[in-house]
């Protein structure tokens, strides 16, 4: 059974949530949306940062002047009431902020905002080998957007045509994914991940500044980097320190941690998972997984027992 949908305060059947073809939405992509995990640890299901993600929904809401009639309390509120509902132990949850009907053209301020929280099965992003053997990317054609062209920091649904055409033309490829650089020729993020540079034990990653999403498993590791002794540096990179990094590696909640083991055919490091990335892999895998959360981190929900636990037969 598909689980209900949290749409403008109430539960509606997974059937019954359609858009209109002339919403805003539909024709110019006026939308904005989170991405977050639950997962079910060995204390119970729990959802992975769940504050930080719907503040940046908030944000991302703001900086596109959307008015959601919900404040961040109540959307973090509804995604746990959606999550307990659907009855899944582990679920990918998917809140959406977006201009639906009202008067056709660019200008947006009439039209009606509406919100939805959706959830569902999903499995590993990358494939569930890529999080030990990693994957093989691609250095795109298409670059990240420009500062000043559209606001990076928000995390719309217009900003992902940019992303669909790095992810297709890299699967056209042979490729898993892509790499974008930036309007200057520095590194910037994957479609729909951000990029980590091991070189000599220190991480590099690219500031906020160019252009990037600022992800929140991307702060996740950071912190896990600096709390195993690690240097983190924000810093602008060039291409080429992809050919010559140690280890190479991509964090987001879909993607999780996963190595990059080649990139525009040159092998990165040993063409596997490497000793750094292991170690943050472990250090992650032990909160989302294992439950231990010095951090402060999951959000423990409550899932019906039949539900937690496979069926004996």
């Amino acid at each position: 059974m598909t689980p209900d949908i949290w749409y403008n305060g109430e539960f509606i059947p997974h059937e019954d949530a359609q858009v209109h073809v002339l919403s805003h939405v539909v024709h110019y992509g006026s939308s904005v949306f989170e991405g977050i995990r639950c997962y079910n640890t060995d204390q119970g299901s729990a959802i992975f940062r769940l504050e930080p993600h719907m503040r940046r929904l908030v944000d991302s809401a703001k900086i596109h002047r959307m008015n959601a009639d919900f404040t961040q309390a109540q959307l973090e509120q509804a995604v746990m009431d959606t999550v307990e509902r659907s009855g899944l132990a582990e679920c990918y949850i998917r809140p959406v902020i977006f201009r639906g009907m009202g008067p056709m053209g660019v200008n947006p301020l009439e039209n009606d905002v509406d919100v939805f929280v959706a959830v569902w099965e999903w499995g590993k992003y990358l494939g569930e080998e890529a999080l030990q053997q990693g994957v093989d990317v691609e250095v795109a054609s298409w670059n990240r957007l420009a500062p000043n062209t559209l606001p990076s920091m928000a995390k719309a649904g217009g900003n992902y045509l940019n992303a669909s055409l790095v992810k297709m033309n890299a699967v056209k490829n042979g490729m898993t994914e892509g790499i974008m650089l930036n309007t200057n020729g520095y590194l910037a993020e994957g479609s729909g991940e951000n990029l980590f540079v091991v070189r000599d034990e220190t991480l590099y990653t690219a500031p906020v500044g160019l252009s990037i999403l600022p992800g929140i498993t991307r702060d996740a590791v950071i912190t896990l980097a600096q709390e195993m002794g690690y240097t983190v540096e924000e810093k602008s990179l060039p291409r080429e320190a992809l050919y010559i990094a140690d280890e190479v590696f991509f964090t987001g909640t879909a993607a999780e941690i996963t190595p990059i083991r080649s990139v525009d055919h040159y092998t990165v490091g040993e063409g596997r998972r490497g000793p750094v990335t292991k170690a943050l892999q472990d250090a992650f895998f032990d909160i989302v997984e294992g439950g231990n959360d010095p951090y402060d981190w999951l959000t423990f929900v409550d899932i019906p027992t039949e539900a937690a636990e496979p069926a004996t037969p």
